[in-house]
Parts: structure tokens; sequence; C-alpha cells
């Protein structure tokens, strides 16, 4: 019932963009076709090049006049594209513009317009007034026709006609808005070579920042806890080495001496133990063995029952390895805290390069990526690597987290 309410009800902004959207579209490729034709005949001369390079330039504010049309009508965001480099010199610039992929692809995209304008004025405009006119088909051909005239079939069908035909609006429209939605994120949007520049300049700054965090953390944990250890335990082996000065003559008193190492010795044990504490996030020691020893081993600390299924058929590199390990630890955290769950299931497997991490729960759901578990910083440390992470977790559960990450850099 309610993927049947979604498929008849329309947005009042897809309609709007679906009724009054034809002259724009008309308008962008008479543009477009107009810089390619008068481009074609001008290349020839010297007028060529300029014209084509103000035309592009053209093209750029039509894109962004129409992805802030989907944006406000269809509310589909689309990421605008990075601006152009503008080097010293006209003849610099004009050779950035004319190998600008972003305003080629938005000439296509007007082109590409054209067609779906048409398509969704019709599903609009010209489909309803034609049910209107097939409805009232009888009530038409009376008026018309003062002499009387029989009820026939003819009436009966077209009303069945134009009601069923009615009917199939809203899907119409929506179908045209959809096909409007792919073309504008896959036209307008940046490239696949920005996009992908873009992904890593974020993920870089991510890494970078949480490094430095991590190196501030480290440097105030060493400061505060393991210096202040090494202090207390010099000043403890000062204190025996006080005790042996003073007890030269008669000799030494043997139950402060004996205190004082054994205080020594807690204190070294301490030591140890907060330094193993501070390196153990730097790399894991249960690593070495590979993530078949390590998530296991991972997996056996974890306060709700987890199940552990494994397929890695090859020995992942150290980096991958770490992102993996970090990665489910992060994960499992999240099950331990946010979701209430009575059991998990971990699967990690190898096929085709790829290497696949699953984390299951029977867990109330609701986690997103944003939603302040944790999973918005672990998607961008994923994509650092060529990572990318996917949630399921409907309301009531269960939570499905996929990770994905190549086995190479």
């Amino acid at each position: 019932m309610a993927e049947r309410r979604r498929y008849r009800s329309v947005r009042g902004g897809e309609w709007l963009f679906a009724a009054f959207g034809l002259p724009l579209a008309l308008l962008g490729a008479g543009y477009a076709l107009a810089v390619l034709y008068a481009g074609a005949l001008l290349s020839l001369t010297v007028l060529g090049l300029p014209f084509v390079v103000v035309a592009l330039l053209g093209a750029r504010g039509f894109g962004t006049l129409h992805r802030r049309l989907v944006g406000r009508l269809l509310d589909e965001r689309v990421e605008a594209p990075a601006g152009l480099y503008r080097p010293a010199g006209l003849v610099a610039r004009g050779r950035v513009v004319l190998t600008d992929p972003v305003a080629w692809r938005t000439l296509l995209y007007l082109v590409l317009r054209l067609p779906l304008g048409v398509l969704g004025f019709g599903a609009a405009v010209v489909l309803p007034l034609g049910c209107g006119w097939l409805i009232g088909f009888p009530l038409w051909v009376r008026l018309l026709q003062p002499a009387s005239r029989s009820f026939s079939w003819l009436d009966a069908g077209s009303s069945v006609l134009g009601l069923a035909l009615l009917s199939a609006v809203p899907g119409a429209i929506r179908a045209s808005s959809g096909a409007n939605r792919r073309l504008a994120r896959l036209l307008l949007g940046p490239a696949g070579a920005q996009r992908r520049v873009r992904e890593l300049e974020t993920a870089r700054a991510t890494l970078l920042a949480e490094n430095t965090d991590q190196l501030r953390r480290l440097e105030r944990d060493l400061h505060d806890g393991t210096q202040a250890r090494l202090v207390a335990l010099a000043i403890t082996l000062s204190l025996a080495d006080d005790a042996l000065a003073a007890g030269s003559g008669s000799g030494p008193d043997l139950g402060r001496l004996r205190t004082l190492v054994n205080r020594a010795r807690g204190q070294t044990d301490d030591t140890i133990a907060e330094l193993r504490r501070l390196t153990r996030g730097i790399h894991p020691a249960a690593l070495d063995g590979g993530l078949g020893e390590a998530l296991p081993g991972l997996t056996a600390t974890s306060p709700v029952p987890v199940t552990v299924r494994l397929d890695l058929r090859e020995r992942l590199e150290p980096v991958i390895e770490r992102a993996v390990y970090f990665c489910a630890a992060e994960l499992l955290t999240n099950v331990a805290k946010h979701s209430d769950a009575r059991s998990a299931e971990l699967v990690a497997s190898v096929t085709g390069g790829r290497v696949r991490l699953v984390v299951r729960d029977d867990g109330r759901g609701g986690a997103a990526v944003g939603a302040g578990t944790g999973l918005a910083g672990l998607a961008e440390r994923l994509a650092a690597v060529d990572g990318v992470l996917r949630v399921d977790s409907p309301r009531g559960g269960p939570t499905v987290v996929t990770a994905e990450l190549p086995t190479r850099l």
C-alpha cells in the first residue's frame, strides 16, 4: 500500500519541472545546437575559437541554472564541479576553456534535455488534457451535435480509457522526474576524475587531521602518564641508593631496601603496561599473524556473542589489513554500544582482488552514516584506501554494514 501511495503521489516541484521546463529545454537545446553549428562554420576563421570559448563559458552558466532547478524542484542535489583554472594570458585561458570537460558535458546535457522536456510536458500537461477530453467525450459530442444522440459503446469506452490514462499520469511524471535526476547527476556534476580527486583530497585531509590528533594524544599520554611513571621510578631508585649509602657503615636496612625494590618493580611493570597500551593503536600485535588470527581474537573480546566466518585465501597488504582490522573493531564497538543486539556475525572474504567485510547484528537498527556512531569517519578512512562502506539498517533491524577494499593499493 505504501508503494502504491508513493506511485500515485507527485510532488509539486516535479509537476512544475515537467510542465514549465519545456521552454527552458527548448532554449538550452537551441543554444547547444547553435554553438555546435556556428562553431563548425567559424572554425576556419579567426572568430571560430573565440566564439567557442565564449559559448562554452555560457554553457557553464546554463549548467549552474539547471543544477539549481533540479535541486529546488526535484530535490536532487547535484554537486557543483570545480571552477575553471585561470592561468596567466588569454591564450592559456582559452585553451583551458576549450578543454573543459564540464562545459562540453553541459552541452550534451542541454541536447538530451530536450526530448526529456517534451516527454515531461506531455505527461504533465498534454496527457491530463487528453484524459479530460476522453472522459467528457459524451458531453462534447452532444454539445457539438444538437440533434439527439443515443449513448453508445464509444461513449463508455472513451470515458473508461480516459480514467485509465489519468491514473497513469502520476507514474509518468515520476518516471520523467527520475530520468531528469539521473541525467543531471551524470552530466552536470563533476567528471569522474574530478570527483575521485575530491574524494581523495577529503580523505587525505581527514587522515591528516586524525593523525595529528593521534600524535597530540600520544604526546599528552607520554607526558602525563609514562613520563610521570618514569620520574617516580627514578625517585624510588634514588631512595634505594640513599638507603645503601646511609647504611654503608653498619649495613643497609634490608627491610627498607626490599620495600623500595618492590615498589620499583611495580612501577616498572606499570610503565611497561602503559607503553603497550599506547603502542597498541600504532600497529596491533594481533596483525603479525594476519587477519585470520587477528579477527577471531578481536571478536572474542566483544560483549555481544559474535559468529566469525573467514575466507581469506591470501595475505593482504599491511595498510589494507590495518584498515580492515580497525573497521571491524569500530563496527563491533558500535554493535556493543548502540544496537542492543543479542548476537552478531562477522564475515570476511577475499575474491577477485577485493576484500569484503560484513558485520550483521539483530539489534534495533536505525544506523546511518552521519548519525553519530562514527560511521561517517569510518567511511572517510576507507575512502583513503579506495574502500567503500554501505549501511543497510532499517528501523527494527537487522543491521548489515559492508566494507569493501582492494587487496592491493
